[in-house]
């Protein structure tokens, strides 16, 4: 028996088995990825990866808006199925906001929808939340916040849905890796997602 215990002492750490909840920032959608009618595939399964409690997606409010806007009751419903960001938007006068508005309008958002962009990328650093957006970095597109995120990558991270999708089934691999070493080690069951997430 460790001194440790005979002393009636527990050991200041204890390893154990990674949950299955990643240990990641939250996944904040764009409104461009509401996916009302699940036809985006990486979003359905990010989608998937929230409802079996792998990963947490959430919206910021000015997105939550914007899909409410257009009165479209499916996008609306699926909007409201999200937990979204509560806080005022960021201020044009901040700091935060003009560096944004910066790389991703040289000249200054021109109306709503620009500023609104804006906002949600803001709204992402401020969580310190990853911005999955479908927004830009296109052939037909080359612009927009993907196209730009390059100019944004010391204030946030900002992936593809598909990007979204590789980034969290490497953190599954390394956490299901993780676990089988921990049984190899020390024993114990695996839980039973290992290697099904």
């Amino acid at each position: 028996m460790p001194v440790s215990f005979a002393l009636g002492v527990e050991p200041a750490m204890t390893i154990r088995m990674e949950r299955r909840l990643l240990y990641i920032p939250v996944l904040h959608i764009d409104t461009n990825l509401i996916n009302a009618r699940q036809k985006l595939a990486a979003v359905n399964q990010l989608e998937k990866w929230y409802d079996d409690e792998v990963i947490l997606i959430n919206m910021s409010a000015t997105a939550h808006g914007e899909a409410q806007a257009d009165g479209n009751a499916m996008r609306t419903r699926k909007a409201n199925q999200n937990i979204f960001t509560a806080t005022p938007p960021v201020a044009p006068t901040d700091p935060l906001f003009k560096k944004v508005e910066s790389a991703l309008f040289p000249d200054g958002a021109r109306d709503e929808n620009q500023l609104n962009d804006v906002r949600i990328v803001c709204e992402a650093a401020n969580y310190a939340a990853l911005l999955v957006t479908g927004d830009g970095g296109s052939k037909t597109q080359p612009g927009g916040i993907l196209g730009n995120r390059h100019k944004l990558k010391d204030i946030v991270k900002i992936l593809s849905p598909d990007e979204a999708v590789d980034f969290v089934r490497q953190k599954i691999q390394e956490r299901d890796e993780f676990n089988v070493r921990f049984v190899k080690e020390f024993g114990g069951e695996l839980p039973p997602w290992t290697e099904h997430d």
